[in-house]
């Protein structure tokens, strides 16, 4: 696997990571014994940056992660976030004050069974907390040795420049593919300015963008991304129409388009890792051999004008969730 370093002072990682959230969220059926095996074949393969969270089924996304890296986590980069708190009622409340820092990462690293975090990210910017405060307590914590790295997640390009004062941020995950291209416009020049990673989550569009989502039928009642706008049947039959040229490209170049929507990612900037999910070893292969194709000019180009920025139909959370978007 290719490697990439994350940030100006940060690890070497894979060309692309593992997004393990849909290994304890409801995309699909769970499976907790597949779910590892595909860790372990992504460390298999070179594959060592794993994305967590402790919001990810309350804790259990990183006590599967803990299963999986027994006897192997000198092999795995291990970058989980906190400050997403859901609540009873299923509502989202944001926690960014100093003091839950510590609280969030010690419950974090007895989850995972490690003593350390290579990179600890806020999940979402709390709005009532200066982020100064949040970072400083973060930094307190690769003090401490209980963390290596600090990240944020869906930040404002404001946000970033005053984070990476208080410490050196070494990534942001925020979403970015064909189909979200909003980033482009300040978040992603601000990061390359201060030379901040920018780790793309949903690379695929939260599989749309495998040509695998035809229809909202296509998901099951329990599956999340049927309370997302942009999986509206009304959506759906707009933003399909731009598949047609992502598989045209795909065809041509004997690839299939998903792997070709990850190759227009990695190829947005050359320290961009994308962190695509699966908890299926087919998925995870396919996903890996898209870190080897290379798109010419031509076809970035024409997959770029049919996936204008602004261009896709609906928001990419409902209303409620967007506002808790630092961007």
């Amino acid at each position: 696997m290719k490697k990439r370093k994350l940030g100006s002072n940060g690890p070497e990682v894979s060309a692309i990571g593992l997004g393990c959230m849909g290994m304890t969220i409801k995309y699909g059926q769970l499976d907790d014994e597949h779910s590892i095996e595909t860790i372990h074949h992504a460390l298999d393969n070179g594959l060592n940056l794993l994305n967590s969270s402790d919001a990810y089924g309350n804790g259990k996304n990183e006590e599967l992660i803990s299963l999986a890296l027994k006897g192997r986590r000198q092999e795995a980069i291990i970058n989980t976030k906190f400050g997403q708190i859901r609540k009873p009622d299923g509502t989202m409340d944001i926690n960014g004050r100093p003091e839950y820092v510590q609280e969030a990462c010690e419950a974090s690293l007895k989850r995972l069974g490690t003593e350390y975090i290579d990179i600890y990210s806020q999940h979402r910017v709390d709005t009532t907390v200066p982020i100064e405060e949040t970072v400083g307590a973060m930094s307190r914590l690769v003090e401490q040795g209980k963390i290596l790295h600090v990240g944020l997640s869906e930040a404002g390009d404001q946000t970033v420049r005053r984070a990476n004062k208080t410490y050196p941020i070494v990534c942001l995950e925020t979403e970015y593919s064909l189909w979200s291209r909003e980033v482009e416009e300040e978040i992603l020049p601000t990061c390359q300015e201060l030379g901040i990673s920018l780790m793309p989550y949903a690379p695929l569009g939260r599989g749309f963008l495998s040509g695998s989502i035809r229809s909202s039928s296509d998901l099951s009642e329990d599956d999340q991304r049927v309370m997302q706008p942009r999986f509206a049947q009304e959506n759906i039959d707009q933003n399909i129409e731009k598949l047609g040229v992502l598989e045209e490209v795909a065809k041509e170049k004997g690839f299939k388009p998903a792997q070709v929507a990850i190759a227009w990612v990695l190829q947005q900037d050359e320290n961009l890792v994308p962190i695509p999910g699966t908890k299926r070893t087919k998925y995870l292969n396919e996903n890996m051999r898209a870190v080897d194709l290379t798109l010419e000019k031509n076809d970035l180009d024409r997959l770029s004008d049919v996936f204008a920025i602004g261009e896709t139909a609906g928001t990419r959370y409902p209303a409620g969730h967007m506002k808790l978007l630092g961007v």
